[in-house]
């Protein structure tokens, strides 16, 4: 009954079919989050739209890093493991039914029920861990300690009054947050740097699938007068999904996080969960690009008229926060680059730029950096072989 932990020096390591199928369950919650926060675009409702989304991308992005962190770790191949994923599946589900509410009502009951269900499930496997790694036994208890004591937070959290709800959930998030790096102080779990980067690179093309279907939709509901405005929304939505595919990719995540594991094992876990936590704002803002293009395509559909911001400010937030994972190029260069590309998109769609001529903004960021990048490399060879190259 007992987990034993893994080496995070295991070849081949890769994403397992249970853990393709858990992210496929996790498409649903995330579509259903962009859908609402396209419609609360669409209604002129952004504000308190985007704070419903952000709360309930949290619970949807915390519950499966969770998971994805301790499959790295410890054996995930038995009969009971898999019943409790499978019971996560099931509570992701019921976040995903209870959106709506959350959305429009301020409801937020159903999406606890479905998040305490999936971090219970948690508790049985990091118990099952402690059983089966006597070495980080205390870690493992206090993992599972604490994301009990915090589910009963949640659930008192249904009780606070509505003025206080905001500041109720920021708390107990920074509760959440501060659980891993209070439990690794006794001692470091064994998680797998290729693997790790291999799942974060299958949930970045997850939420890229929400820009896909808004251009989808922009392809089918094109027709009488507007017809050349849609289909011109869903080729720069092509441009924008297919660049931002290739702004992060273009990313060592491997080496990255090969080193974040090194500097983690001699005590220095900063850039592990620097690489880790500030995943939430990359995968957040590229589903929100999605919901972004599903509005800019109904506002032309319906009213002919073209709202680029809801596009371009997640955008922006994107590729700002992609420069700032360790890449080929100086990170200084990154930040300068892609933080002027993200100022001429807002500012762009500020003034009624079209998003066709937003989207080339970004294959021009990546001309810039891969120019930049290979001066870079050039530089650091020797002369007789740079004159060879």
């Amino acid at each position: 009954m007992s987990l034993s932990p893994r080496s995070p020096e295991e070849a081949g390591r890769a994403a397992t079919p249970l853990e393709l199928f858990f992210d496929l369950c996790f498409v649903v919650a995330i579509a259903q989050a962009a859908a609402q926060l396209h419609h609360a675009e669409v209604e002129h409702h952004v504000a308190p739209g985007v704070v419903s989304y952000l709360m309930i991308f949290f619970a949807i992005w915390w519950a499966w890093m969770n998971v994805t962190w301790f499959a790295s770790a410890y054996d995930s191949d038995d009969t009971w493991y898999r019943l409790a994923v499978f019971v996560q599946i099931a509570g992701v589900l019921a976040i995903a039914a209870a959106i709506p509410a959350a959305f429009d009502d301020r409801d937020f009951s159903g999406v606890v029920l479905g998040y305490v269900i999936m971090r219970l499930a948690m508790v049985s496997l990091w118990l099952r861990a402690a059983a089966g790694d006597p070495r980080r036994r205390h870690t493992c208890v206090r993992y599972a300690g604490g994301i009990a004591v915090l589910q009963i937070g949640w659930v008192l959290w249904l009780l606070v009054p509505a003025s206080l709800q905001l500041a109720g959930f920021l708390t107990l998030m920074l509760l959440e947050l501060a659980l891993p790096i209070w439990a690794e102080q006794v001692g470091r779990t064994p998680w797998h740097p290729h693997h790790i980067a291999e799942r974060y690179g299958l949930l970045t093309i997850i939420v890229l699938g929400e820009g896909i279907l808004s251009i989808l939709v922009a392809f089918q509901v094109a027709g009488g007068d507007r017809t050349a405005e849609l289909v011109l929304t869903g080729v720069g939505g092509v441009v924008i999904v297919c660049s931002m595919w290739w702004l992060y990719f273009s990313k060592p995540a491997a080496t990255t996080m090969s080193r974040a594991r090194t500097a983690f094992e001699a005590g220095s876990p900063r850039r592990a969960f620097l690489w880790g936590y500030g995943h939430y704002f990359i995968f957040a803002s590229a589903a929100a690009v999605g919901a972004g293009l599903a509005a800019a395509v109904d506002l032309i559909a319906a009213e002919g008229v073209t709202d680029s911001l809801a596009v371009a400010v997640p955008l922006a937030l994107f590729i700002v926060l992609v420069a700032l994972l360790p890449g080929l190029a100086p990170i200084r260069t990154q930040a300068t680059v892609s933080a002027i590309a993200a100022a001429a998109l807002v500012a762009g769609a500020a003034i009624g730029l079209p998003l066709l001529l937003l989207s080339l903004i970004i294959p021009a960021q990546l001309l810039i950096l891969a120019g930049v990048g290979g001066r870079a490399r050039s530089s650091s060879l020797p002369a007789h072989a740079a004159g060879d190259a």
